[in-house]
């Protein structure tokens, strides 16, 4: 055979059938591992999705069991008193307190009942507010006026003193800011004869020349 037919016959020996059947092969395993990429990310970002619902659930959760809602009223029986309670299921940290007569803000109840009834020496008994942790489900009398005897005064219609006291406990009011042990503050408004407005704060503000001393 001559040369130049002996070297066709070498290129010839491997047909080009074979070598184009090889990229199909190729092709598809490159798809298949970008199909494998985007699954694999998908589900990653569900995992993602699912911890970060689970982890805002349980912040929920928590938030409800450590929940306080405080409550401001008076009432004239069996005497006139002023109460604060704690409506909530978590303890309520009183950061600020602020009690005014007639929109005026005042430093103690001596002078709250100096607003109300006058100059002169008004008797009664308190219990301080101002940096108080009050528990879940716990009430306290922050005050109660005392007639000249010193006694409570009790429901009597009677009584010039208690008349005046029930006619005007409504002008005092309160603004009471107060956190949670998760740090998340509100602050309480109302007075003894309306009903109280909670509104969610970023924080309490610190104390100052007008927050009661109490």
């Amino acid at each position: 055979m001559p040369a130049y037919q002996r070297r066709l016959s070498l290129i010839d020996t491997n047909p080009v059938g074979n070598k184009i059947g090889v990229v199909p092969e190729q092709t598809e395993t490159r798809r298949a591992s970008r199909y494998d990429a985007v699954i694999a990310t998908l589900v990653g970002f569900c995992a993602l999705c699912v911890s970060a619902y689970t982890a805002h659930v349980q912040r929920q959760q928590v938030r409800a069991a450590v929940w306080p809602i405080l409550e401001f009223d008076s009432s004239n029986a069996p005497d006139i008193h002023f109460t604060l309670a704690n409506k909530g299921v978590g303890p309520a940290i009183i950061r600020n307190v602020i009690v005014r007569v007639d929109g005026q803000p005042v430093r103690n109840w001596k002078e709250a009942f100096e607003r109300i009834l006058g100059p002169g020496e008004h008797l009664g008994s308190e219990s301080d507010m101002r940096g108080h942790v009050l528990a879940a489900g716990e009430s306290m009398t922050v005050f109660t006026p005392h007639d000249a005897e010193n006694n409570p005064l009790n429901f009597d219609k009677s009584n010039p003193l208690w008349v005046k006291l029930n006619k005007d406990r409504g002008r005092v009011t309160v603004e009471i800011c107060y956190c949670s042990t998760l740090g998340e503050c509100w602050t309480l408004r109302g007075s003894g004869m309306t009903p109280s407005t909670t509104t969610e704060t970023r924080r309490c503000p610190s104390p100052s020349a007008i927050s009661f001393q109490q």
